[in-house]
């Protein structure tokens, strides 16, 4: 039989995702499951985007442009001028999505073998995409005793080699929440611009920073044109994850033209969802407004309910919708399986994320699980109390 390259054999299962199988099994033992796994907003879609596709009725659906259409790069541009992040349209390639962003990026800036830092625990997908490009992953621990704060930079300096070409960070941050101060964002830009490597930024949720606090962009950065990469989607902003449309953003043109041939060798980014995803650049302030003041909510009420049970520490997110739960199990991937197939509450039970998928050090996070909140606050609150349940009765 012919043999699994061993890239393949590498290649990480999804922690969000590969308790699907389970929680199906469930449905069809008649289960009510909550989602806290992953992150799809409950949030309507803006319907200016979804109504630029209805009255769009072309003959023929043709490619575009390989790095996305010019009208609608041009309106990306507006959109970050208006967050006094100065861009211009070609320094844009539109995506498939943020993951083919950062596909892009590592294979544009990094060869097999290099290495990236990434303080840990980050969006668990940067696993799959280092093992795509054969790209090593070096951690840096943040913890949930200091609420995932950025690590001391000697911690980063430790770290680099001959072979580092990047730092990576996320901001806000998937899984922790955690937000970056502008004065964090400088001390990584002194970090890049001493030993000479890429900052890349992985800022799809930059709306969804709370509590009064600014999300600031590394490109507000005049000093990193040549450091700074920037990954960026419409799926959570604008709660249009189906439509798969997301752009790599750099001031550094032999990024971009790098780049830029991946794009061709895909051909062209997705034409329908442009078109969305352009009109959703039009959505009004109060669309965001009355999100951010619902996610506020829904964190807090999230927050709340997990200082209740005993046992459990919860780092407190300030930005994205996501927080990260340290249990008082040994194995949070035997447990959240657990819950699916063998744990009900009147018939309701969860599903969350294992948490060591978000890490590269092995044998770290074991004990936690991400929680997406992404449900309604009732939702929440009964889903917490499954959590509280559950954990009465479970044995390691």
């Amino acid at each position: 039989m012919p043999s699994i390259s061993n890239k393949g054999q590498a290649m990480p299962q999804s922690p969000i995702r590969k308790l699907v199988p389970f929680a199906e099994k469930a449905y069809t033992q008649g289960k009510t499951v909550y989602h806290l796994n992953i992150g799809q907003p409950d949030i309507k879609t803006p319907q200016i985007a979804l109504d630029a596709v209805k009255i769009h009725s072309p003959e023929i659906l043709a490619y575009t442009r390989s790095e996305g259409s010019e009208d609608y790069r041009r309106k990306i541009a507006n959109y970050y001028a208006k967050k006094d992040i100065p861009v211009k349209h070609d320094d844009i390639i539109v995506t498939t999505g943020g993951s083919e962003a950062l596909l892009f990026t590592f294979g544009s800036v990094m060869d097999v073998d290099d290495e990236v830092i990434i303080p840990e625990p980050f969006y668990a997908n940067y696993n799959g995409f280092s093992t795509a490009s054969g790209v090593k992953v070096v951690p840096v621990i943040s913890k949930i005793e200091d609420n995932f704060a950025l690590p001391p930079i000697e911690e980063f300096e430790k770290l680099i080699t001959p072979r580092t070409k990047a730092i990576l960070i996320c901001n806000p941050g998937n899984p922790t929440g955690y937000l970056y101060s502008k004065e964090e964002i400088q001390k990584l830009a002194a970090i890049v611009k001493k030993h000479d490597l890429f900052l890349i930024a992985d800022e799809v949720y930059r709306e969804f920073a709370y509590d009064g606090t600014i999300h600031y962009s590394i490109l507000q950065e005049e000093s990193l044109d040549e450091h700074a990469i920037v990954i960026d989607s419409v799926s959570k902003r604008y709660s249009m994850c189906g439509a798969r449309i997301g752009c790599m953003v750099s001031r550094n043109k032999e990024v971009i033209q790098t780049a830029l041939k991946f794009a061709q060798a895909r051909l062209s980014p997705p034409t329908l969802a442009q078109i969305a995803s352009e009109a959703a650049l039009d959505t009004p302030q109060s669309y965001f407004d009355d999100v951010i003041e619902e996610y506020e909510d829904r964190r807090n009420t999230l927050i709340r309910e997990l200082n209740k049970i005993e046992g459990v520490k919860v780092g407190n997110p300030k930005g994205a919708f996501y927080c990260i739960a340290q249990l008082p199990i040994k194995n949070s991937d035997a447990f959240a399986q657990w819950l699916l197939e063998e744990f009900d509450v009147n018939g309701e039970t969860i599903m969350v994320a294992p948490a060591a998928g978000f890490y590269s050090t092995p044998g770290v996070g074991m004990n936690q699980i991400r929680i997406a909140y992404v449900l309604n606050k009732e939702s929440l609150v009964k889903a917490v109390h499954i959590l509280k349940e559950a954990l009465k009765i479970y044995k390691d």
